[in-house]
């Protein structure tokens, strides 16, 4: 089994392309048929010593000069210790500059970059490490109270593949520093193509275990270039990411991004609000990107008014739905413009709106950048109509290659067509707006809820801060509707006030949810999408070990 993951993870060049999606591409004229450091070097010709790194926790700032010259030291090492192109190089390290150089240094030697959520414990890694049959794990000593460098060691003795283990802030051979030894040699070169798999990235298992995907430069890269486009980046910018490196927003459009257009990128390890508004005002941040709650917590922060953000023009937020109340907040607080859109680990950043300085219109999650479609189905694989919700589907520049060691996971239709798993609806202007996912659907009597709708309705209540809407198991009508409510610090809401809330907004009241239960926060993952499974879970829990007790929102 050992040696059939193995030879899962050497991916030569294209393995996972047919000719006909190269050809297709070469045709459409997104792909940039370059790699990140292909990038860097244009950087380096333009300007070595300018910053490309600004790291708070570790009070370094780097240049494009000294993050190119460790990535180099690192992948001289690693090549000294039988790491080469194919092999994968897991790392667990929060938002830190070794984690850019790990990456970069991967891109040299061929290797496959696999970042890992710091959050994940041994029952993740456990799965993930052998599922990939990693080389090589990085980890840092000690981070938000949890000792990594003991799990690290216990992963290493367990795991066969795992031949070494490094440690940021470890002391003797496996300190990572180590790695940052000048080489007697450079690293070989590796002749890597940008249609070689260069990124395994686990989804974030808000419905259940992880899957691996895998992308190209050229899968990533473009992505990268139409947010920034659309962003409307230029020199003069500077980026800062508070999102996990080791999810797609934190990687792509933070990491990526940056040393694509050779920009410096402000990184924060732990998110604070109060100390997220102190970096973008002390270096003049420009913009940044994130899930709806990064945006939403900065545009909460009770002082912002007493520090100078001037130069903070644009947030990017993907990953989980946004409410109109949250856009109308940010953009009247925080005076910046907001850039929704849809994406997913498997097909990055598919689409988006228009920069949003105020809401005047319906809110969207906009249409599909040049050499990406999307298209809305119906059970029966025919186009929906405008308006009407269905299948969300996507083709492009963008869409993965692949699930590691999955491929009967990898389905696309004779056109090309993924099957996103999303629910979603499409207005005469192509553009989309996403309405739940086909595993979070609520049917109740035969009737689907429009969920993400009374959701954005309940939103609108002043007391609420975090709102989601699952499905609970009734033995007469298959399902009833559990809202479950996280409230502001002192909000009140109970369920007569919500039915009122609701008959104002004129919701159909076959609509309304039949359960309401205050959390004192809600289940996310590390990128700040809602675990709904785990909440279907505890509302399944309620109907056993409560019964089917339901208020009746008609009376």
């Amino acid at each position: 089994m050992q040696d059939a993951l193995q030879t899962a993870t050497k991916l030569p060049s294209g393995m996972m392309l047919t000719p006909a999606r190269i050809k297709h591409e070469a045709q459409v004229g997104q792909w940039p048929n370059r790699l990140l450091t292909d990038f860097l070097a244009d950087t380096l010709k333009r300007a070595p010593d300018s910053t490309a790194l600004i790291c708070p926790h570790s009070e370094t700032t780097l240049s494009h000069r000294a993050l190119d010259k460790h990535a180099s030291n690192i992948a001289g090492n690693l090549a000294a210790l039988g790491v080469a192109k194919g092999d994968v190089v897991s790392f667990q390290l929060p938002n830190w500059w070794q984690f850019v150089a790990l990456h970069l240094a991967c891109l040299k030697l061929g290797a496959i970059s696999n970042p890992l959520m710091p959050i994940f414990r041994a029952r993740e890694l456990e799965f993930m490490l052998p599922f990939a049959c990693s080389k090589v794990l990085i980890v840092p000593d000690q981070f938000q109270h949890f000792d990594h460098a003991a799990l690290g060691d216990h992963l290493k003795r367990t795991i066969p593949s795992l031949e070494h283990l490094f440690v940021v802030g470890g002391a003797g051979l496996s300190a990572f520093d180590t790695l940052l030894r000048p080489c007697a040699k450079p690293p070989p070169n590796p002749q890597l193509s940008a249609n070689d798999v260069v990124l395994l990235l686990f989804t974030s298992g808000t419905t259940g275990r992880p899957k691996g995907v895998l992308h190209t430069s050229n899968t990533l890269l473009t992505s990268a270039r139409h947010v920034a486009d659309r962003m409307g980046l230029g020199p003069s910018d500077v980026g800062f990411m508070p999102a996990p490196f080791a999810h797609m927003i934190g990687f792509n459009f933070g990491m990526n991004m940056a040393l694509m257009l050779g920009l410096p990128l402000v990184l924060l390890d732990r998110w604070t609000p109060e100390a997220a508004l102190d970096l973008i005002a002390r270096h003049r941040v420009s913009y940044t990107a994130g899930s709806t709650p990064f945006m939403a917590d900065l545009a909460n922060v009770p002082d912002m008014t007493q520090r100078n953000l001037t130069h903070f023009k644009m947030f990017m937020t993907a990953g989980a739905p946004i409410m109109e109340p949250v856009i109308e907040n940010v953009t009247s607080n925080l005076g910046v413009s907001v850039l929704p859109g849809w994406g997913m680990t498997e097909v990055v950043q598919a689409t988006s709106t228009q920069p949003i300085a105020a809401l005047d219109k319906p809110l969207t999650d906009g249409a599909a950048f040049p050499g990406n479609e999307v298209r809305i189905i119906d059970g029966a694989g025919n186009s929906c109509p405008t308006g009407q919700s269905g299948h969300l589907q996507f083709r492009g520049s963008t869409l993965f290659v692949g699930y590691l060691n999955q491929p009967e996971l990898y389905v696309l239709d004779r056109d090309g067509w993924f099957d996103t798993g999303d629910l979603a609806r499409m207005d005469a202007a192509g553009e989309i707006r996403i309405t739940g996912r086909e595993k979070d659907i609520l049917i109740r009597g035969g009737e689907n809820i429009p969920v993400l709708e009374v959701e954005s309705l309940i939103c609108q209540l002043d007391a609420v801060c975090d709102v989601a809407l699952v499905g609970m198991p009734d033995a007469r009508l298959g399902e009833r509707g559990c809202l479950f409510v996280v409230l502001k610090d002192g909000g009140k809401l109970d369920f007569d006030d919500m039915v009122a809330h609701l008959n104002r907004c004129n919701l159909a009241r076959q609509y309304f949810p039949e359960r309401l239960e205050i959390l004192p926060e809600m289940p996310r993952t590390a990128s700040g999408k809602i675990q709904k499974f785990i909440l279907r879970e505890r509302a399944a829990d309620l109907a056993l070990k409560e019964g089917q007790t339901w208020q009746n929102p008609t009376a």
